[in-house]
């Protein structure tokens, strides 16, 4: 474990676990960590690399020394056989929707699509990231006869036709298809045209809770906004993990989490949502996947997935809050890089607390608040995920900590405070 400690210091904030990806070092059987070298170093491979999805964590299934897996053996045969299990059409998707479609959506074709984002104009790109691009759009009322006037952000997908990317788009229907709560973004609809797989979301105004908390531009947000962002994000965990059929997120980090113009917070990207645990099972056995620095530690090493590894990612995104710090930051002293590693040992020691929050709050926080809020990460970071507390219970201990929020009237039409959707 020491070994690995120091070894984190020499990998990049976005990391991936996976024996496929060459020049990856070995941390236990059959679990690898990207070290970032250039491809056939560290490892004595020379086979070319496998693409890579970014921002991900990925471990597959355990294999025996030497043999091969089926995706080694004929990856295109394997390719085919998988992608024929998907949808191609709209009406293929409404088919796998089925009875489980609560929510109306709208079938966008990719013509419209041209008209809503002007023919995909780069300057309204609102981000980017493994899943493709995502631009800001608006539907007039003359796209199509009945479509109500409202601003969109459109998510498109890069176009490799990979299957992961493509399981994911569906997961995102899927899921937002059938869920509806004020603290989740809303699907509006969707394209599933040829080789163009879209997503169209409502529009976030004030972007990510990332782009807010950690902007150089803008004004820090105040310990009152931060306390409704939590609640808001925690309401939405808590709904997914109460459902009738329980939902985990698995990607719950400050990036995922967007804000109204009244700094309401909506969780978004269900691409990596999985069905949760039902009946007498303790757990989902997953392959690994999800960022570094907010997945649970159990997750990473059994791949066992449960509602409490979502607690866990919470409570990271709670010190986030607390402390203004990201989840992983290599610039920072080796001790410090970790940020649920440096700061657990302080979130239960009072007099400390006050040392490690925010200092662009300039102590105008309420120094009990404070006090209850490190508790709470600290009890959301417990090592063992049984200990950790239930979603619903977290909401109730965020309610007492809502003060007054005072909304600024921030100008929002720079590129740090739009409504950027995690691709």
């Amino acid at each position: 474990m020491k070994r690995f400690k120091v070894l984190l210091r020499y990998l990049p904030s976005k990391v991936q676990l996976d024996h496929e990806n060459y020049g990856s070092l070995l941390l236990l059987p059959g679990i690898y960590i990207e070290t970032g070298l250039p491809h056939g170093r560290g490892r004595g491979r020379s086979d070319p690399p496998v693409q890579r999805h970014p921002n991900r964590l990925l471990s597959p299934e355990f294999r025996q020394k030497g043999q091969k897996s089926p995706k080694d053996q004929n990856p295109s045969h394997n390719e085919k056989k998988e992608n024929r299990r998907l949808p191609s059409n709209p009406r293929e998707v409404e088919d796998l929707r089925g009875d489980s479609a609560a929510n109306p959506l709208i079938v966008f074709n990719y013509s419209e699509l041209k008209k809503i984002t002007e023919n995909f104009r780069q300057d309204h790109v609102l981000g980017g990231g493994g899943f493709g691009s995502v631009y800001k759009g608006f539907i007039s009322k003359d796209l199509r006869e009945g479509i109500q006037p409202l601003p969109v952000a459109v998510k498109v997908h890069d176009g490799d036709n990979s299957y992961q990317g493509h399981t994911e788009w569906l997961a995102e229907v899927i899921f937002l298809g059938q869920l509806s709560h004020p603290n989740l973004v809303k699907l509006v609809g969707y394209c599933c045209e040829d080789e163009h797989r879209v997503l169209i979301y409502e529009y976030m105004p004030r972007g990510s809770v990332e782009g807010n908390l950690f902007s150089r531009v803008l004004l820090p947000l105040s310990w009152s906004i931060r306390m409704k962002i939590a609640l808001g994000a925690a309401k939405g965990l808590a709904f997914l993990h109460d459902a009738e059929k329980p939902v985990i997120y698995r990607d719950f980090k400050t990036s995922n989490i967007l804000l109204d113009q009244e700094y309401n917070a909506k969780l978004s990207d269900f691409g990596l949502a999985k069905d949760g645990p039902v009946g007498d099972k303790s757990h989902v056995s997953t392959r690994i996947m999800g960022t570094y620095g907010y997945a649970a530690p159990e997750y990473i090493m059994t791949g066992h997935l449960t509602p409490r590894s979502d607690v866990y990612s919470f409570g990271v995104v709670l010190l986030e809050l607390l402390t203004g710090r990201k989840s992983l930051d290599k610039s920072r002293p080796a001790r410090e890089q970790v940020l649920a590693d440096w700061a657990l040992p302080l979130l239960n020691q009072k007099k400390k607390v006050p040392n490690i929050v925010d200092p662009r709050l300039e102590g105008d926080f309420p120094i009990k608040g404070v006090h209850k809020a490190a508790m709470l990460a600290y009890h959301c970071l417990n090592r063992n995920p049984k200990a950790r507390p239930f979603m619903r219970d977290i909401v109730d201990s965020l309610e007492p900590l809502q003060v007054t929020v005072e909304v600024p009237s921030t100008d929002l039409s720079g590129t740090e405070n739009t409504g950027v959707l995690s691709a």
